[in-house]
C-alpha cells in the first residue's frame, strides 16, 4: 500500500514531559511542508494545543461512545489532511483501549493512511509499561520514542526499542531555558509568517530558535522518509 497521508499521535501517561510542544512542532513542521493538516486535542487545562493553534485543532473528547465515534472518524476520513493527535495522560488509557478494540491501526493502513506513535520517553515504570503495552494492543501502528532531551540524561533509552515500520528514536533538542519564555505563551505559533513578524523577539533569540526548529524539523522529515520507504520496500516484496 502507498499511503496518502500520515496519521501521528503524540503520546504519554506522564504530565510535563513536553508532548504537547512536540504536537505543536509537528503541527507546524507539516504545514511549512505544504500538507494540509487537522490536529485534536484531547487535554485540559492551560497550554493546550487548541490554545496554541485555534485555527488547526479541534478540541476532542474520549469519555463517550459518540465522542469516540466522532473522533476516530475524523481521523480516518478522506479529507486530504495530515492528522495529528495531542493525547494527554488524562486521556491514554481510554484512547489506547479503544483504539485496540476497533483495531484503528489496521483500518488506518487499509484507507491509506500511515499510523504512528510519537511516545516521549522517562525513566519511571508507568511509562515504560505503557510503551511496553502499544506494541501489543496496536501492533500494526509504527512506535517511535521520543527522547525530549530538556528532560534530561537519555539513560533510559534502552527500555524504549523502535516497534513498526520506520520507526526510529526522534530526539527533540534542548532549547535554552531563557527562551522557552518565548515560544510559552498562546497563541504562539513556530510558523515563518508569525516568527518573521513577532516583534517582541530579539534578533539574537530569533536566531537560535530558527537553528532549533531545524534540528527537529530534521528529525521529523527522516521519520517521515524512513516510514515511506518501509512502505515501497513492502510493496516491493509484494
Amino acid at each position: 500500500m502507498s499511503f496518502r497521508h500520515s496519521i501521528t499521535i503524540v503520546a504519554s501517561p506522564r504530565p510535563r514531559v513536553g508532548k504537547t510542544l512536540v504536537a505543536r512542532l509537528l503541527t507546524d513542521f507539516h504545514r511549512q511542508e505544504g500538507h494540509a493538516v487537522m490536529a485534536f486535542d484531547l487535554n485540559s487545562g492551560e497550554g493546550t494545543l487548541a490554545q496554541f493553534l485555534p485555527e488547526y485543532t479541534k478540541m476532542a473528547e474520549i469519555g463517550d461512545i459518540k465522542g469516540q465515534m466522532a473522533l476516530f472518524d475524523r481521523l480516518i476520513a478522506d479529507d486530504g489532511a495530515t492528522k495529528i493527535v495531542d493525547l494527554g495522560h488524562q486521556a491514554f488509557e481510554s484512547f489506547v483501549t479503544v483504539a485496540s478494540r476497533i483495531d484503528f491501526a489496521t483500518e488506518a493502513r487499509r484507507r491509506g493512511f500511515a499510523p504512528a506513535i510519537l511516545f516521549t520517553i522517562t525513566p519511571d515504570r508507568t511509562s515504560v509499561e505503557a510503551y511496553r503495552g502499544l506494541h501489543s494492543r496496536l501492533p500494526q501502528a509504527t512506535l517511535a520514542p521520543l527522547l525530549n532531551e530538556m528532560l534530561g540524561s537519555a539513560q533510559h533509552r534502552d527500555k524504549y526499542p523502535t516497534k513498526g515500520s520506520g520507526a526510529a528514536l526522534v530526539r527533540l533538542p534542548a532549547l535554552a531555558p531563557g527562551l522557552r519564555r518565548y515560544i510559552d505563551k498562546p497563541p504562539f505559533s513556530f510558523s515563518d509568517t508569525q516568527l518573521a513578524n513577532a516583534r517582541d523577539i530579539p534578533l539574537d533569540v530569533h536566531i537560535e530558535l530558527q537553528r532549533w526548529l531545524r534540528k527537529i524539523y530534521l528529525e521529523f522529515r527522516e521519520l517521515d522518509l524512513r516510514i515511506l520507504l518501509a512502505d515501497l520496500q513492502s510493496s516491493i516484496r509484494l
